[in-house]
């Protein structure tokens, strides 16, 4: 096999260990140890009055039963506010275990340990505790009000307040020749990863060492977590993240209650202790994301061009915020997309409620944010009568303005600045991957056989490879063998394989030569951890100055035993050589001996490096002054600030004029991660961020009733998209390589999911001609504006924020009629400029067409 294997689409190297049942996850280990299982509130909102745990002693091989008055020093502390942030003024955390109030289902109250899972649940349900229930605070509008507080030190329900602004956006709007006024909304959403969050410990009283397992995206920050909560020093700790079934953000927060309480009482008790989540743990105990309102205003001109925007975000982080307010943040810098836009303003306001914590979910706040942005493209497009993409297109930043400094503080800190991008083209390839100007023959084509079709589109821009650093150790063995190590770890990426190819292509070695090991601590102990699209762009670029680090003393040793000049010296399938002469040549593996002066020989091969054999001077150390032994090397990349991938995604779609089911016709995505280390994974990716996005825009939903309880926490009830569900996704990449590191590259992870909702309301809207202001949008919601949308036309008149939009639901979406407004300039109050009575075409002209909308024989797409 080549060794030139950066951008290669090669299978990936860990599936067939996987698909053959071969894979070590959480649950696989620790057959012998104790289970926990947890006493969980089933209160949203209530004072804990009392727990007694007489009748759990009854039960056979009960070890131990703990509350909140059993934990000691640091681990009876609230768990860490892991990124606070000057606009959170009002941050709060829980505990391990419930102290004296419990703020949503689920929230762990006590925990039970005995001899295995079955006797611990048996003993958690014996555990009785006594509850005062409190008025619950469900739903962002109710948060809003503020009736009744989460937290009562916390005014308004308010965690955090906000602001991000370039420009004078109110002044710009009030200046515009028009104007629009709409709220959007998105509902809750949750990871759902097919494996669940898992702990395992072992203490070793006689060094005073724990080793801990987790299903993880941080094993080096659960580390810290752990040895900061149990007073240990780091040295003690070992985390080691085994094989992870997926994660999609659930699993960076850190610690989990769990994962403090799990390695407490292995020390305590002396014995090996495991907790695996069971799913409904999963649903009311982890975390959600996704829940936000926008109320947007926004001015532009007769082409469509943003003169001014001014979203007011509303955001529910329920219960507790120990992942700080990045999401919102993330949504109030990534809505502007790869959009020149004249004046922007956004403030956001967090909010608490009685609902489970929320905290990254693929995509982490850009999918609401793009959602925003695409739909008021759609909305100035129908307003002007202009075609959608042309709107799109008047607005984009061009190729020869990057870097392009939007004004705003991202994620990490580090000033909005897009790094490098070709836009316009993403645009014009996904128009023409998806046939968008051919589409109205199509429409015709599919309304003459009865059926109604509609097209839409959406773009994005993604901060990618945020810091603040991760790093890569390489060796290369006496076997020629190269090992390679970083400290984020893997929940199923392809890192074995995208970082083996990193290294073959640095070092000129055979990929079969390359283990790459993650997530493990003992193998390198400073790390990051496996989110916001980092891993390719932080840990391959460490990974690959690591190579070069070795690469470069590979050579210097070889030099020597052959006599060369290092800069006349290549490496080609691990041997060093002269370059246009392979007869003088030296193996990487002899090198590896070479590095390391031995006075003992243990075998043939490493008789060439004893003080007898070696050819350097006496005068001269074996080990140079500042050299060290063995051939490895480490190093690290720390980004100034993110790089940003952009795409573009198109759909077209079919819904069914009885039934009000929505079908995907056809999906196509056009992408930029610029240079492309493995486009088989990538395009992996896409696929499957694909799939959760329309997994987000048409079927998932959390279903909390008015007093906190989920009322869909389980398979049977929260649905999903089947295979048959998923539409094939058709694709198409760009390669616009970042300046900022050695490789070039972008994130890719959440690029699939970014833009999906945003996509299918466009094209959604286009086939119904009625306005879609939320998601996700099931056939009922369907059916129901419908129905909103013929009542408002019989009635002739419209309300003013559209009949739905208190309740976030898509009902009333299109029902704002347009007034104008001399002060403001052409103002749409509510939903929207969309006028069921005789509904605008956004896809060609703005017209309002007779009759249904269009539709489209099933063989001719």
């Amino acid at each position: 096999m080549s060794t030139r294997m950066f951008g290669e689409p090669i299978a990936r190297r860990e599936d067939p260990r996987l698909l053959t049942g071969q894979g070590r996850f959480l649950d696989d280990l620790g057959r012998g140890a104790l289970a926990a299982a947890f006493v969980r509130s089933p209160h949203a909102h209530a004072r804990v009055t009392g727990i007694d745990v007489a009748d759990a002693l009854d039960v056979d091989g009960l070890v131990a039963i703990y509350t909140w008055d059993d934990l000691p020093g640091r681990v009876a502390e609230p768990l860490p506010l892991l990124i606070p942030h000057p606009a959170l003024t009002h941050g709060r955390t829980g505990y391990a275990l419930a102290r004296d109030v419990v703020r949503h289902v689920g929230e762990p109250v006590a925990m039970v340990v005995a001899a295995d899972r079955y006797l611990a649940e048996d003993a958690a349900e014996r555990v009785r505790v006594g509850y005062e229930p409190l008025p619950a605070v469900v739903g962002i509008e109710n948060a809003e009000r503020a009736r009744d507080l989460v937290h009562p030190d916390v005014p308004g329900n308010v965690g955090a307040v906000l602001l991000q602004e370039n420009g004078d956006a109110p002044a710009a709007i009030a200046d515009a020749p028009h104007v629009l006024e709409f709220r959007l909304s998105i509902e809750r959403s949750a990871s759902t990863p097919l494996e669940g969050r898992g702990v395992y410990a072992r203490w070793d009283a006689d060094d005073g060492s724990l080793r801990v397992y987790s299903s993880t995206q941080a094993s080096t920050s659960v580390r810290a977590a752990i040895a900061a909560k149990l007073d240990l020093p780091p040295g003690k700790v070992e985390v080691v993240a085994p094989d992870v079934g997926g994660g999609f953000g659930v699993k960076i927060v850190h610690p989990w209650p769990e994962e403090v309480l799990v390695p407490w009482a292995a020390r305590l008790l002396g014995r090996e202790v495991k907790w695996a989540e069971d799913r409904r743990e999963h649903f009311v105990a982890s975390a959600h994301e996704r829940g936000q309102l926008h109320d947007v205003r926004v001015g532009f001109d007769g082409a469509g061009r943003v003169l001014g925007l001014d979203v007011r975000i509303l955001h529910d982080h329920g219960a507790y915020t120990p992942y700080g307010i990045i999401i919102p943040i993330v949504t109030s810098t990534q809505l502007l997309g790869p959009y020149r836009i004249g004046a922007y303003r956004a403030e956001v306001r967090s909010l608490y409620t009685n609902t489970l914590i929320v905290t990254p979910y693929r995509g982490a706040g850009r999918p609401q944010g793009v959602f925003c942005m695409e739909r008021t493209m759609d909305r100035i497009a129908a307003h002007l009568g202009l075609d959608r993409a042309d709107v799109r297109a008047a607005n984009l930043i061009q190729p020869d303005e990057f870097p392009y400094d939007q004004g705003l503080t991202f994620q990490d800190g580090r000033p909005l600045v897009y790094d490098s991008g070709d836009y316009p083209e993403l645009l014009r390839r996904v128009r023409d991957l998806i046939g968008w100007d051919a589409f109205e023959g199509e429409r015709r084509a599919a309304a003459a056989r009865g059926r109604r079709i509609g097209i839409g589109l959406g773009c994005y821009v993604e901060g990618t490879g945020v810091g603040p650093y991760e790093g890569g150790h390489v060796e290369i063995d006496s076997a020629g063998r190269v090992h390679v190590s970083t400290g984020l770890t893997s929940q199923g990426q392809g890192h074995q394989t995208a970082f083996a190819q990193i290294a073959a292509a640095e070092l000129g070695v055979p990929i079969e030569s390359v283990r790459v090991t993650t997530g493990d601590t003992r193998r390198f102990g400073y790390a990051v951890g496996t989110f916001a699209s980092r891993a390719a762009v932080m840990s391959g670029n460490a990974i690959a100055l690591a190579c070069r680090k070795v690469r470069a003393k590979a050579l210097r040793i070889a030099a020597e035993a052959l006599e060369a000049d290092p800069r006349d010296l290549d490496v080609t399938d691990g041997v060093v050589h002269v370059r246009g002469d392979r007869s003088a040549a030296v193996p990487l593996a002899t090198v590896a001996v070479l590095s390391n002066p031995l006075r003992y020989a243990f075998d043939a091969q490493t008789a060439a490096a004893t003080q007898f054999a070696t050819g350097r001077p006496p005068s001269e150390p074996p080990v140079a002054p500042g050299d060290e032994p063995g051939l490895e090397g480490r190093d690290y990349y720390s980004p100034v600030r993110s790089t940003f991938a952009a795409g573009a995604h198109a759909a077209i779609v079919e819904t069914d004029p009885d039934t009000a089911e929505i079908r995907i016709l056809r999906y196509a995505v056009v992408h930029d991660c610029g240079r492309l280390v493995n486009p088989r994974i990538v395009e992996g990716q896409i696929h499957g961020g694909v799939a959760q996005g329309v997994a987000g825009a048409l079927y998932e939903r959390m279903a909390y009733d008015a007093s906190g309880q989920l009322l869909n926490a389980s398979f049977m009830d929260f649905l999903m998209p089947y295979a048959t569900e998923v539409p094939a996704v058709e694709i198409d990449h760009l390669e616009t390589p970042s300046p900022l590191n050695p490789l070039g590259i972008k994130g890719a992870g959440e690029a699939g999911v970014i833009p999906v909702s945003a996509v299918i309301a466009s094209a959604v809207e286009d086939a119904e001609g009625i306005g879609i202001d939320a998601m996700p949008l099931s056939p009922d919601a369907l059916f129901h504006l419908r129905r909103t949308s013929a009542a408002w036309s019989a009635a002739g008149t419209g309300a003013g924020t559209g009949a739905g939009a208190e309740a976030g639901s898509a009902a009333g979406a299109g029902a704002g009629r347009r007034r104008e407004d001399d002060d403001a300039g052409g103002v749409a109050r509510g939903a929207g400029d969309l006028n069921p009575a005789s509904p605008p075409d956004p896809s060609r002209g703005g017209e309002p067409r007779p009759g249904q909308p269009g539709i489209v024989p099933e063989g001719e797409l």
